[in-house]
C-alpha cells in the first residue's frame, strides 16, 4: 500500500459500466514523511475519501479486487483507506 493525499475529484457523466455509482479521485503520492513523490493518479474511491484526506492506495490487479467483477473492471488505482495517523519510530543506534 501507498500514501497519497486526495487533492481534486474527477466528475464522469459517461464511464465504464463497472465503476457506475463510483467516485474518482485526483490523489498526489507522498513519502512515508508526507513530502510529494511523483505524479499526480486517478484513482477510484472505495472508501469516501475527502478533499486534503491522506489514504492509502493499491495499484495493479490488487485495484480492482475490491468491485464485484475484479477482473472486468478497469481500474489502475483504488483509495482503499483513509488514513487516521502515521507514526515513525527511529531506531537506536
Amino acid at each position: 500500500m501507498n500514501l497519497a493525499k486526495v487533492i481534486g475529484t474527477i466528475w464522469a457523466t459517461v464511464k465504464d459500466e463497472h465503476l457506475d455509482n463510483s467516485k474518482l479521485q485526483l490523489i498526489q503520492p507522498l513519502t512515508e514523511e508526507g513530502k510529494k513523490m511523483g505524479s499526480v493518479i486517478a484513482a477510484v474511491d472505495t472508501v469516501g475519501a475527502g478533499q486534503r484526506e491522506i489514504v492509502f492506495y493499491v495499484t495493479s490487479r490488487e485495484a480492482a479486487l475490491s468491485f464485484p467483477e475484479p477482473l472486468l473492471t478497469p481500474v489502475d488505482a483504488a483509495i482503499v483507506g483513509i488514513v487516521d495517523r502515521v507514526e515513525r519510530y527511529q531506531r537506536n543506534s
